[in-house]
């Protein structure tokens, strides 16, 4: 399943039933899982892990050193989870010895044409990055957070499961879950109500939810008054918990 034109580092480790396309180079310290497809032209430099049943579209880069003046080329890593798509021309950087040493992507995530995660990254499940998207070094995304076209996260900012970032949003401060956000510098423009629904949340949640983004946003209320109050509703309404563990969480301060 290896095209006889591809080069395949002899320290390699390739799974089973891997396809990797003509002229696509795969580096020393590689390991590649089961399933996973490669196809003609990519470069995955290691050390770099990738689980299951990936597929790399044709000139991706995976797992090449990290754009940051001070690396040195200490020995970092790029760790990626199963079923993932990395389409074209998309850039996935390692880790910095400055930061965590390691970047990380979960599972089910697509990271469309030229997309790009910089080093010491985590991003989580099922997200979705668009086309010419871009996370600066130190970003954490939660889980099944979308970025649209050309939409950006200053380094070090955390985005929260389940956010929105709308099309050329600039986001320079942590977004908490469930937003929608929009604007250069991004603002919060409301609950990503449509994404939830399709996730599972039921009407009762989603109006919590709401109620919650009212409470926190457009209420007049001091940050800490809010999110005390949300503590308390947290107990009996579990989908603000979450929204309320990332508030105290923060550490670059909330999108307002």
């Amino acid at each position: 399943m290896i095209d006889p034109r591809a080069v395949v580092a002899a320290d390699a480790e390739i799974g089973d039933g891997v396809e990797i396309g003509a002229f696509s180079i795969i580096g020393p310290g590689v390991r590649i899982g089961a399933g996973t497809r490669v196809g003609p032209h990519a470069v995955i430099s290691g050390p770099t892990t990738l689980g299951r049943d990936n597929q790399v579209f044709q000139f991706a880069s995976i797992g090449d050193a990290p754009q940051d003046r001070k690396y040195a080329g200490e020995p970092t890593r790029l760790e990626v989870g199963d079923r993932n798509v990395f389409r074209e021309f998309c850039s996935i950087n390692r880790g910095t010895a400055g930061g965590r040493a390691v970047t990380r992507i979960a599972d089910d995530c697509l990271f469309m044409a030229y997309s790009h995660v910089a080093h010491d990254c985590i991003v989580g499940s099922h997200c979705v990055m668009a086309n010419c998207t871009a996370l600066a070094g130190h970003v954490e995304l939660g889980d099944w957070v979308i970025l649209s076209g050309y939409a950006g996260v200053h380094q070090f900012c955390k985005v929260g499961a389940h956010a929105f970032l709308a099309n050329n949003a600039a986001v320079t401060r942590d977004v908490p879950p469930y937003l929608l956000v929009a604007g250069s510098p991004a603002e919060p423009k409301g609950v990503n109500s449509e994404g939830l629904k399709r996730r599972g949340f039921d009407a009762l949640q989603i109006s919590n939810i709401k109620s919650a983004y009212r409470l926190f946003y457009r209420s007049g209320l001091k940050q800490t008054e809010a999110a005390e109050q949300l503590r308390a509703l947290a107990l009996s309404q579990p989908e603000l918990q979450p929204f309320v563990e990332f508030l105290a969480a923060s550490e670059r301060s909330i999108i307002r």
